[in-house]
C-alpha cells in the first residue's frame, strides 16, 4: 500500500556537497548515507539538515571525499537531526571478487556512437531544439514536452504543416489542451488531427483569415465531429467559403465604409483626431459590420489615417 508514514515504505539518501572553492575548483565532501526516513517530508528535512552539517564540518576540518570514511547516519524526526551510526565499508571490505566465467566486454568508439545515435531524443534536447529551431519560449516548450510524447508529436506535425512553431504552440497549449481536458479524450480519438490544425493555422499565417475567424472554423469543425460527421482538412476551405471568413482585400469597399462611419460619428472622429486613438474602437466595429471579412488591423490603420486626412 506504500503508506510511508505507517512504515510500509522507507528510503535512504546518499548526500554529499560539491563546494565551489575561491580558485574555481570543486571540493566534494565525504558521502553520508541517511537512514530511517519514512515520508517525503522527512527526506527533504533530513537532506537539508545533513547538507548544513556537512558544510559546517568541512569548514572545521577541511576534509573532502576520500580523506574521511563514508558514514551511515540515522534521521531523528523528533529531534530534527541526523546521528552517527557506523562507518561504511569500502568495496574491498565486501569481499567482492571477479567472476572467471565473465569475459571482458570491449566496445569500440564506433559501437558507442552507433548506440548513441539509436537512442531517442531526450526531453532536454527536444526542449532546446524547440526553443532554438521553432522559436518557442522555454515555458511553452516545457508545457508541450511535459504532456508526453503523443502531444509532442502532435505539435511537431502541426508546426510542420503551418511552418510556424509559435502559432502552433499557442494553439496546442491553449485550445487543444483545453478541449482534450474538457472532453476527456485522448489524441487518438480527438477529431482535430495535427494535419487539420496545421492547415487551419496556415490560413492564419498566410493572412487568409484572422485568428478570430480561425477559432470560428475550429468550433465548426468540432461541432461537425459532435454531429457524427467525419472531419478533414478539406472542410476548412468549405467553412471559410460558406461563412465568408476570408479577409477582404478590396480597399475601395473598406474606404467607402470608413467614410460612411466617419460621417455618422463625427464626434468620435474628432476625438481620434485629437489624439484619443483608443476611441476608434466603435468605428472599427461599425466598419467590420459593413465589410464582412475585413482585417481588423488593416481597418484600424486605414481608419486612423483617413480621420487624420479629413481633419
Amino acid at each position: 500500500d506504500c503508506n510511508m508514514q505507517e512504515g510500509s515504505l522507507r528510503c535512504d539518501a546518499n548526500v554529499n556537497l560539491h563546494i565551489h572553492g575561491a580558485d574555481g575548483t570543486t571540493i566534494p565532501t565525504p558521502i553520508v548515507e541517511l537512514k530511517n526516513m519514512n515520508s517525503f517530508r522527512n527526506v527533504e528535512l533530513a537532506i537539508e539538515y545533513e547538507a548544513k552539517r556537512q558544510f559546517s564540518q568541512w569548514q572545521k576540518t577541511g576534509r573532502k571525499l576520500g580523506e574521511a570514511p563514508k558514514q551511515t547516519r540515522g534521521w531523528d524526526a523528533d529531534g530534527g537531526r541526523t546521528s552517527f551510526q557506523r562507518e561504511k565499508e569500502e568495496s574491498s571490505d565486501y569481499r567482492y571478487f571477479p567472476d572467471p566465467d565473465l569475459i571482458p566486454v570491449i566496445l569500440t568508439d564506433a559501437e558507442v556512437e552507433a548506440s548513441r545515435a539509436a537512442l531517442p531524443e531526450t526531453p532536454a534536447r527536444r526542449r532546446s531544439r524547440f526553443e532554438t529551431e521553432l522559436g518557442l519560449s522555454a515555458y511553452d516548450a516545457a508545457v508541450i514536452i511535459d504532456q508526453g510524447p503523443e502531444l509532442t508529436e502532435y505539435f511537431e506535425n502541426a508546426a510542420a504543416v503551418c511552418a510556424d512553431g509559435k502559432t502552433a504552440a499557442n494553439w496546442v497549449t491553449q485550445d487543444i489542451l483545453r478541449d482534450l481536458n474538457a472532453s476527456g479524450k485522448s489524441l487518438a480519438d480527438f477529431p482535430i488531427t495535427a494535419e487539420i490544425l496545421g492547415t487551419l493555422l496556415k490560413c492564419i499565417t498566410s493572412e487568409r483569415i484572422t485568428t478570430k475567424s480561425a477559432r470560428e472554423v475550429y468550433a465548426a469543425l468540432q461541432q461537425q465531429a459532435v454531429d457524427s460527421q467525419s472531419v478533414s482538412a478539406s472542410d476548412i476551405d468549405r467553412i471559410i467559403q460558406e461563412r465568408q471568413l476570408e479577409i477582404v482585400r478590396d480597399t475601395g469597399a473598406v474606404l467607402a465604409a470608413i467614410d460612411a462611419v466617419i460621417a455618422q460619428k463625427p464626434q468620435i472622429a474628432a476625438d481620434v483626431r485629437a489624439g484619443k486613438v483608443q476611441a476608434a474602437g466603435p468605428l472599427i466595429g461599425m466598419v467590420m459590420k459593413q465589410v464582412a471579412g475585413a482585417d481588423p488591423k488593416s481597418v484600424r490603420e486605414m481608419l486612423i489615417q483617413r480621420i487624420q486626412e479629413t481633419g
